[in-house]
């Protein structure tokens, strides 16, 4: 099976073992054991190398999980994962999985480059209209991008709305070719 039709399947069983509400408690969770695996190579070759008994990962896996304050479903989860070797795959489970979490909630997810500070008015009023775009809630993350000379470019899935002065001169130089 291909790895993104896998990331896809353990995504949705992720979802289905802790429940749509405990999805964001999960994914925040599992970001931990991301971040830990990228920070450490020791602890990632420990989830991923199969010298390692199934019984001593778990062992082990299990007083993290303590000092770290994650869920026994999500160290069920890993362990699940780490046994079928999927392990490397959790990024990308993570995607997918937060991904299906805003779609049932009907929510979306906006990135907003910018390249000055927003007030919160602004950002209200932004929301909105992404609402009336979208028809979801819309949760924005700003990212202060100085190379921006001007306006707002706004990543909604898959979707880019660039109101930036540069995309502006791009669809004017675009129209005068055009003729």
């Amino acid at each position: 099976m291909k790895p993104a039709k896998e990331a896809k399947k353990y995504a949705k069983t992720l979802i289905n073992v802790v429940g749509i509400d405990g999805v964001p408690q999960a994914l925040a969770e599992l970001a931990v054991i991301e971040n830990l695996m990228l920070k450490s190579r020791d602890f990632r070759s420990f989830l991923l190398n199969p010298a390692f008994s199934q019984p001593d990962r778990e062992k082990a896996l299990k007083q993290m999980a303590e000092s770290a304050g994650l869920s026994e479903k999500v160290v069920r989860f890993i362990m699940h994962l780490s046994e079928f070797r999927i392990i490397a795959a959790l990024p990308e489970i993570i995607k997918i999985a937060a991904a299906i979490y805003l779609e049932k909630k009907k929510r979306a997810k906006a990135v907003v480059l910018t390249p000055i500070e927003i007030n919160k008015d602004y950002e209200e009023r932004l929301k909105r209209s992404l609402k009336k775009l979208t028809e979801r809630d819309v949760d924005i993350e700003v990212v202060m991008e100085p190379a921006l000379l001007g306006g707002i470019l706004v990543k909604v899935g898959s979707t880019m709305y660039d109101t930036s002065i540069k995309g502006q001169l791009r669809l004017l130089k675009d129209e005068l070719i055009k003729g």
